[in-house]
């Protein structure tokens, strides 16, 4: 008999491996997600999860566990088992009866009381490291730590800043030196560029990263100030090192000024500070065409590639995707985002993306629209970079319904608003339908009626356009008085009789249906002319339309007239179908008539006889308007520095502190306009700044900026002036035969 370890102590074994390897899991998991924060790739990050969960497996060996030192812990940990439960490891044959009867009493205890011991073991722990992992690797990734740790250092050779003294009766002998400068740029994290230590103080980064400025003096000073912008920020002293922190948002200049122990100050040159937008994603799409159709049996496919790029990184991509159903005021736009058909991976500055666009798959019928494009969006912080394609068209025809078309500019679309009303009749038509069993019977009748009522009105307006007047002595029959008039001659016409239906029916059996065809009968006289006259007092002529879309009308009339019938018989399904085959006739009128005007030209005015070739001007006078225009004067100061730099060339010892004020003004106007093209003017604003502060008052530096201040000008328009208007040789011929014969 095997022994019952198999069934007791074997599942606690399992459950001490186990969370045995859940302990080992947690210290994996912490490792590997620390290395993917802290951007080391995802493949390295595995290797660190494999490395990790191994070197935990050997350390904790939970494979040794044996049921000598399983059986221990619970002797140790249960006290109702009375250290018994090696007897549970041994066969019941070798077992006296009274180890037997202890085994089985055991046993009994043993499985309703294993459940509440608890193996040992560090879970808790593990789980603490892990995560206590993962927040420091958020936090290095979210506040851009690693990069303050890991920084290049700049291979260029270091210039040094040089300082001159402001006040040039200076008490010191020899000035204060720099022994160490550095700049050090933080790329922002998105951008996965480590720091970069710099000794060349013109910087150029990205925008948005942090800048730090670290100056060590050679002596004692006082203090240190930046300048930039018309501002002063005056420089941490730490332990003899003067430093500085900012972010980069804009381009602009600066410089340093030191203040020595004795009150003097010194000032550097400036050096510039470009700043280089992140670049929004670019989107290409390859080989599509601009607009695609498809015929209800093509296959319906679209083959969309595209290669998006980015100068730090795609963060997404995807399509938005509009689809429009109907037309004219029943249109309807569904809007869908598509994911394309292989992976966006994140980070990637490359990515070569296809979808193929199924239009059935889509829900799209005959007639419908469909519109896309694809969008894209960086790293960049706060805000990403988001760019979008050219949209895009594609659409399945629809060959039972008609488009207007304006043919050579001369189509103008002058159909009425209500002939599209029909449309509207069949919606509440199948509106009252369908809330048949939600209204009585009383209702629903005085629905229809009403519906009937409309569909009545809708056809006398029709009627207007088919001449279908009735001339009586009080003018032409109008909707308020048309039905009377119908009452009357339906009297007339049955006699005795009344007919209750005689006012809603449609006669098709009549002799003359609705007045259309002329009665051979009440014609006195036929006139030969009258199958070639427009004559607006007959019905059949007096029309706005041509014969063919005449005849179309008649017959949208009499499905008009049937719908109107079963809407007053409180039968609404069986008057849709004439309503639809009534709209459907009216679509094609609609799309069928056009109307063109004229070219419109010019008309003179009647030349009067008595008046011509008289010679005389008297009533002519000649127009004349002068207008004085004042330009804007554009960088006053630097064109009176350029007359002022003019006259010290002739005498250098006339320099005065308003020259200083006036080159100050210029630099400050030659730096606003500097700020995009930083170096191209920074020679000549470090000038300007050294005569402002009258140091190296030369000619040859004073011929050196008035260049720089000429090439800073912009280039006047120019003047209007007379031309001669006759410059060819026909016309020179003819002033000439003038002035002879003058």
């Amino acid at each position: 008999m095997k022994p019952l370890q198999n069934n007791i102590l074997t599942n606690f074994k399992r459950r001490w491996q186990l969370l045995l390897g859940l302990e080992a899991l947690m210290y994996a998991l912490g490792f590997a997600i620390l290395a993917y924060l802290l951007k080391l790739g995802i493949v390295t990050s595995i290797l660190i999860f494999v490395v990790a969960i191994l070197i935990s497996m050997l350390m904790m060996k939970p494979w040794q566990l044996d049921y000598q030192k399983i059986s221990g812990f619970i002797d140790q940990n249960l006290e109702d088992v009375e250290y018994s439960t090696g007897l549970l490891l041994k066969p019941i044959g070798k077992l006296s009866n009274i180890a037997r009867l202890q085994q089985q009493k055991i046993s009994q205890q043993l499985s309703a009381k294993v459940k509440n011991i608890s193996p040992p073991h560090h879970l808790l722990r593990g789980s603490l490291i892990a995560l206590l992992l993962i927040i420091s690797g958020f936090l290095i990734q979210q506040f851009n730590l690693l990069n303050y740790f890991s920084t290049s250092e700049d291979s260029i050779p270091q210039e040094i800043i040089s300082f001159q003294a402001i006040d040039s009766v200076s008490t010191t002998l020899i000035a204060p030196k720099i022994s160490s400068q550095s700049v050090t740029i933080y790329y922002p994290n998105y951008t996965e560029k480590s720091a970069r230590k710099l000794s060349d103080m013109n910087v150029k980064a990205v925008e948005g990263s942090q800048l730090k400025w670290e100056l060590t003096f050679d002596k004692e000073i006082s203090k240190v100030i930046m300048e930039s912008q018309d501002n002063d920020y005056e420089m941490t002293n730490t332990n003899g090192k003067y430093s500085r922190s900012s972010s980069l948002n804009n381009s602009g200049f600066y410089s340093f000024k030191f203040i020595d122990t004795e009150g003097n100050s010194h000032v550097s040159d400036l050096y510039s500070i470009e700043v280089t937008k992140d670049q929004s994603p670019n989107i290409e799409i390859n080989d599509l065409k601009q607009f695609s159709s498809f015929n209800y049996f093509d296959e319906k496919v679209i083959q969309l590639n595209t290669t998006i790029t980015d100068d730090y990184g795609i963060d997404q991509a995807f399509i938005i995707a509009t689809v429009s159903k109907g037309s004219g005021e029943s249109v309807k736009f569904r809007e869908e985002k598509l994911n394309f058909d292989n992976d966006v991976k994140r980070g990637r500055k490359l990515l070569q993306l296809s979808k193929k666009i199924d239009l059935d798959q889509m829900n799209m019928e005959p007639g419908d629209e469909l519109y896309f494009y694809i969008q894209a969006s960086d790293y960049k912080q706060p805000e990403s970079n988001i760019s979008r394609s050219e949209t895009y068209f594609a659409a399945i025809i629809d060959t039972t319904s008609y488009e207007f078309s304006v043919e050579g500019t001369l189509g103008v679309d002058r159909m009425p608003d209500y002939f599209r009303s029909q449309r509207q009749l069949i919606i509440d038509t199948e509106k009252l339908i369908s809330q048949r069993k939600n209204l009585t019977e009383k209702e629903f009748n005085f629905i229809s009626n009403e519906l009937g009522y409309d569909q009545k009105a809708l056809r006398l307006k029709y009627s207007e356009f088919m001449g279908e007047e009735t001339e009586t002595d009080g003018g032409v029959i109008n909707q308020e008085n048309l039905e009377s008039l119908e009452a009357d001659q339906s009297d007339e016409n049955s006699g005795d009789e009344e007919d209750p239906l005689a006012e809603y029916t449609h006669d098709h059996d009549g002799d003359n249906e609705h007045n259309l065809v002329d009665n051979p009968d009440e014609k006195d006289s036929e006139d030969p002319l009258d199958d070639y006259m427009h004559d607006h007092e007959d019905p059949e002529s007096a029309t706005l339309f041509e014969e063919s879309l005449k005849t179309k009308l008649l017959k949208a009339l009499n499905e008009m007239w049937d719908s109107e019938l079963y809407l007053r018989l409180y039968d609404p399904e069986k008057s849709l179908p004439y309503q639809y085959r009534a709209l459907k006739l009216i679509q094609e009128i609609k799309n069928s008539a056009r109307i063109y005007v004229h070219r419109i030209g010019f008309d003179p005015p009647p030349i009067k006889e008595d008046k011509r070739l008289t010679g005389n001007l008297d009533a002519i006078s000649n127009f004349r308007k002068s207008e004085n225009i004042k330009e804007q004067d554009l960088f006053p100061f630097i064109r009176l520095t350029i007359t002022r730099i003019e006259q010290l060339l002739v005498d250098t010892s006339s320099f005065t502190e308003r020259d200083q004020l006036l080159f100050d003004q210029a630099g400050n106007e030659l730096a606003a306009l500097a700020i995009e093209f930083p170096g191209k003017y920074l020679m000549t604003l470090q000038q300007l700044k050294r005569l402002s502060d009258h140091k190296e008052l030369t000619k040859d530096v004073l011929i050196e900026v008035q260049k720089g201040l000429l090439s800073a000008l912009p280039i006047p328009d120019p003047n209007s002036s007379k031309s001669n208007l006759f410059k060819d040789k026909i016309n020179q011929l003819l002033l000439k035969e003038l002035q002879v014969n003058d």
